[in-house]
């Protein structure tokens, strides 16, 4: 029987919501290894509505639940649905959604707060040792949750220009978590806390690059549940 996952959106697209390529190279991932998945997302207003094709917000209300509703193809629940006694682990792709909505890291940087229904998540799998995955920004939010977890964001220096948003692992240093660099098509595997992370999108890299790399993210969090 395959393991049963809980995917977390943040709404649909990469400016205001969940990042659609994450989302669905995490989904495909899934599916191949044979999970059972279910989506959820917060029933919530985003914080802002971006016109992603001039890239400048808008004067739109929208809900997280609804938009991420699009990616889900309707298949979706509210967060608050969300049992961790029902799964086997927990997924959050990245965005900006994850940082506008999920939490308020694109505001207040280190010093933000999480959304209740997210913490709480974030809290009950770990609190059961079961397994939580995040890539490109989501893993703030376990640096937030948990002082002292192990995350990945990719490297904490512009190398190479490809990692513009490098200032994002000090940030998660002051948070007296410890920062790992790695690859774009690599993860890490924080065993103590049973928490995987890979930058994806915090890499300027070829999609087929991203898509590895959230790969070997799936494949820890299945082996750890």
């Amino acid at each position: 029987m395959g393991k049963r996952v809980a995917l977390v959106l943040a709404g649909c697209g990469v400016f205001d919501g969940s990042e659609i390529h994450e989302a669905s190279a995490a989904l495909v991932q899934l599916s191949r290894a044979g999970a059972e998945v279910k989506i959820f997302a917060p029933n919530i207003e985003q914080r802002d509505v971006v016109n992603h094709l001039k890239g400048s917000p808008t004067e739109e209300k929208r809900n997280v639940l609804v938009e991420s509703a699009r990616l889900a193809r309707g298949n979706i629940q509210d967060l608050t649905e969300l049992k961790a006694a029902e799964f086997d682990a927990v997924i959050f792709p990245g965005g900006f959604g994850v940082a506008k909505n999920l939490c308020s890291w694109a505001v207040d940087g280190k010093n933000c707060t999480v959304n209740e229904h997210v913490s709480s998540t974030l809290q009950a799998f770990h609190s059961a040792k079961k397994p939580i995955g995040l890539c490109c920004i989501s893993p703030v939010l376990a640096a937030k949750v948990f002082p002292g977890c192990e995350v990945t964001v990719g490297q904490d220096k512009n190398v190479d220009g490809r990692f513009p948003d490098a200032e994002t692992a000090s940030a998660i240093a002051e948070l007296g978590c410890k920062h790992i660099c790695k690859n774009v098509n690599e993860s890490h595997v924080d065993k103590a806390n049973k928490i995987v992370t890979t930058c994806a999108f915090m890499c300027k890299a070829p999609l087929h690059e991203i898509f590895d790399g959230i790969g070997t993210m799936v494949q820890e969090v299945l082996k750890l549940a």
